[in-house]
């Protein structure tokens, strides 16, 4: 018998999957997705999972080698955002898939990491506040659903309460599925779903680690349960972390509803899985999806979070997702598919001071939450120890030769501290190779007595708390250079610890965290990623029971909160935030809440100042914060908003240079681009007005029109007059300079002409240069940062 026709040529899919076909062997399987065009089915069969499986099926008959076990079987099927399937295949077996009619794309499924409370408070959020409205409008989003996609959620905590909480929302179609440690009753009126996926990473790791997972929604790892109360969790009195943020504790929309997709797992998460947790959220209800997983930028049509987010904002599902924890190298960003609203995190007025004294009397002040009964602990018992680089004291280091080093022992990596060195020491470690507290437990288990990990180039002045399980402190970039300094200028260093309260009120606050990834967007340069900052550095939030604070199997602390830092951390406030938005305006869209987000953000801190980068504490740029750190109470009442539209993406993928077929593979829809170029990418109706001039052959300014559309939200007329401020070496006109809207929901549009005088930039180099565009009526702002950036060539990314 023939082959099936086929539509694909093998190169084509060679083309974004040649690196894993290259490695597997013919008799190697491992997990794809592949995304099938179901209009395409033929009649002959009932459903489009007959015409699955007897796809799947047919590939025996034409490879000898496929077995006809249990591999056979779906690991997924897709039905809601995405259409089609995920199994077990040979590299060979994929590539004669990609070949099928209806067949799409297939996709190697991918292992992702997830990127690891005084907040609502300092957001303006305080239901004591008289900066309320959003709240009270929103009922605290008691009508809301915001779906979590994690490591799942620990019922039992108190942040998960349902006390005076109304029926379950109407709408809501999800379920509460049964696994080990987790039934039906461990929902409630708060937490309305739990499911978890397993399929995909158990085809990937074969098996699971019964002492760290379960099999249910039931958290064993942390991150969800502390993302999901970070959201959504109900206020708690006299929470702490062993007593450091005493306050109470509460999520950023209280009533909001919670459902938790499992999707992580103790070595990661993979794409298989996560697309069937966003397949699912869509299909339950839910109004919001909070994201705290990513991996490595790629373009939108190879990317399953793009895919299934385009899916649900298809829905009118809001999407939330973490920037990374890569700055602040440049273009670090990551979830930058623009239906995607991509958080990077700041800093709160609140921090954790602990003091390393040298035996000079300089007092370097780092940051800590440790908590013991050591004598170093005890400020009244200041005892001066032997201080030791741990690059000094590498294991078979000659003696004396006290300025050698290797990575291992500098990074105080397991086994390559000298015992006879560190014992009775104070050991500096620098950051990387390990963990930050496994470093304390390496010390520790090399005989040393206490730890300080410094930051390294290019991590700088920002610090995060953290829990060392000896006395132990964080300390800056140039702190570090400090202590080696002192470290190699003297025979006999010394230095002793003390350890403070939680300080609050600190300030500047905030400003845009060292760790958080940095713009601009390797995909698309016309699209301004991050989009917002928001609270991620050392947030208190709910933890489960037999999990350490620090995740280290020697840890025996146990504690209802834990303290965590991460754009993982700011992901859930935003979602919460939206949460709240939509519930106060049901009836806007995913990019009418993003926009009422982008243009009512700030970039000054608590004093009026710009805010700044923790990284040099020098001025942060656009490329950092985005649009700037979100302001709740502006957002609520934004009066213009930017809508976009399903269609209005198709078109930005067209004047992007997407293929029809890559559209397709994103969209389900016809991937024809029609008047393709009349359609320029910088022209979606995004918050930010993003342009690039290439200057290969400039011989005088360069002007580019942008136009933008804007939709009238207040409930009265209103007339707005424009300004800008100009970016270096442009000169930007608007017309018209005023608009007056008569009632609510009415749109209007604007052009943007912007001419750009030649830079000298270098094939290597690119000139970013930022300016802004503000709408005013005298009470609202509404703020749109002006990015224009020259390049030496043309090339639209993607």
């Amino acid at each position: 018998m023939a082959p099936p026709s086929h539509t694909l040529q093998l190169p084509l899919f060679l083309t974004c999957c040649f690196f894993l076909t290259l490695t597997l062997t013919l008799g190697e399987k491992q997990s794809y997705i592949i995304r099938v065009q179901n209009d395409l089915k033929p009649s002959v069969f009932s459903d489009v999972e007959h015409w699955y499986s007897s796809t799947l099926s047919s590939l025996i008959r034409y490879n000898p080698l496929k077995s006809t076990d249990q591999d056979e079987e779906f690991l997924h099927v897709y039905k809601t955002v995405f259409h089609g399937f995920s199994a077990k295949l040979t590299a060979q077996e994929a590539q004669q898939l990609a070949t099928f009619d209806g067949v799409l794309s297939v996709l190697p499924d991918r292992l992702r990491q997830l990127h690891t409370t005084r907040s609502p408070h300092f957001m303006g959020l305080d239901s004591a506040s008289t900066m309320s409205n959003l709240v009270t409008e929103s009922d605290s989003g008691s009508n809301v659903v915001i779906g979590v996609l994690d490591t799942g959620i620990w019922p039992e905590r108190p942040s998960f309460h349902d006390q005076g909480m109304g029926p379950i929302p109407s709408f809501w179609k999800g379920e509460c599925t049964v696994g080990e440690n987790f039934t039906k009753a461990n929902c409630n009126k708060k937490i309305i779903g739990a499911r978890y996926f397993t399929s995909g990473y158990l085809a990937k790791m074969g098996s699971m680690n019964s002492s760290t997972d379960i099999k249910s929604a039931r958290d064993t790892e942390g991150h969800g349960t502390h993302t999901a109360s970070t959201a959504a969790g109900r206020a708690v009195g006299d929470a702490s972390f062993l007593g450091f943020a005493k306050g109470v504790a509460v999520g950023i929309a209280p009533k909001a509803r919670i459902a938790a997709y499992k999707v992580c797992w103790k070595r990661g998460c993979m794409d298989s899985d996560i697309l069937a947790g966003f397949d699912k959220a869509v299909e339950d209800g839910v109004n919001i999806i909070s994201i705290s997983i990513g991996g490595s930028a790629v373009p939108y049509n190879l990317d399953p979070i793009a895919i299934g987010s385009f899916g649900a904002m298809e829905k009118g599902v809001f999407i939330s997702a973490s920037a990374g924890n890569e700055g602040p190298r440049s273009m670090s960003v990551t979830n930058v598919a623009p239906w995607i609203t991509t958080v990077g995190a700041s800093t709160i007025d609140r921090k954790f001071p602990a003091d390393l004294v040298l035996g000079n009397g300089k007092r370097i002040t780092g940051s800590s939450i440790y908590r013991g009964d050591d004598p170093l602990h005890d400020i009244n018992n200041f005892q001066h120890l032997p201080l030791i680089y741990g690059g000094n004291a590498s294991v078979g280091l000659r003696n004396g030769a006290r300025h050698s080093s290797s990575f291992s022992s500098a990074t105080c990596m397991p086994d390559s501290l000298d015992k006879e060195r560190v014992r009775g020491k104070i050991v500096v470690c620098d950051r990387g190779g390990t963990p930050r507290v496994s470093k304390g437990e390496i010390v520790k288990d090399a005989g040393g007595v206490g730890v300080v990990v410094a930051n390294i180039f290019p991590m700088g002045e920002g610090l995060v708390a953290d829990a060392h399980l000896i006395p132990g402190l964080g300390v800056t970039e140039s702190a570090g250079n400090l202590i080696r300094d002192y470290i190699n200028s003297n025979a006999n260093p010394t230095a002793t610890m003390t350890f403070s309260e939680t300080q609050v009120g600190v300030k500047p606050a905030p400003v845009v965290a060292s760790f958080s990834s940095r713009g601009p967007s390797a995909e698309s340069i016309f699209v301004l990623k991050p989009d917002v900052i928001a609270p991620g550095v050392n947030i208190l939030a709910a933890w489960p029971d037999g999990v350490a604070p620090t995740e280290l199997s020697s840890d025996q602390r146990r504690t209802q909160f834990n303290i965590a830092s991460g754009t993982s951390m700011s992901c859930p406030h935003v979602s919460g935030l939206a949460a709240l938005l939509k519930g106060a305006h049901p009836y806007w869209s995913p990019a009418m809440i993003r926009s009422a987000l982008m243009t009512t953000a700030y970039t000054q801190d608590q004093q009026g100042n710009p805010l700044l980068d923790e990284t040099s504490y020098n001025i942060s740029t656009t490329m950092d914060m985005g649009a700037g750190h979100v302001d709740p109470e502006k957002a609520v009442d934004p009066g213009l908003v930017y809508d976009i539209t399903a269609d209005d993406y198709l078109n930005f993928l067209c004047a992007s240079n997407y293929s029809g077929r890559d559209i397709k593979q994103i969209t389900k829809r016809s991937g024809k681009c029609r008047g393709k170029h009349d359609h320029k990418p910088w022209n979606l109706n995004y918050p930010a007005i993003s342009v690039a001039i290439y200057t290969t052959q400039l011989q005088e300014p360069a002007i580019v029109q942008v136009t933008r559309t804007v939709t009238h939200v207040g409930e009265t007329p209103s007339t707005y007059t424009v300004s800008v401020t100009n970016p270096k070496g442009v000169n930007v006109t608007v017309t018209p300079s005023s608009m007056n809207f008569r009632e609510k929901g009415e749109k209007q549009s604007y052009v943007v002409r912007i001419k750009a005088e030649k830079k000298a930039v270098t094939s290597l180099n690119s000139v970013i240069e930022v300016g802004k565009l503000s709408w005013s009526n005298g009470k609202q702002h509404v703020v749109s940062p002006l990015v224009v950036v020259w390049k030496q060539r043309y090339e639209i990314m993607i």
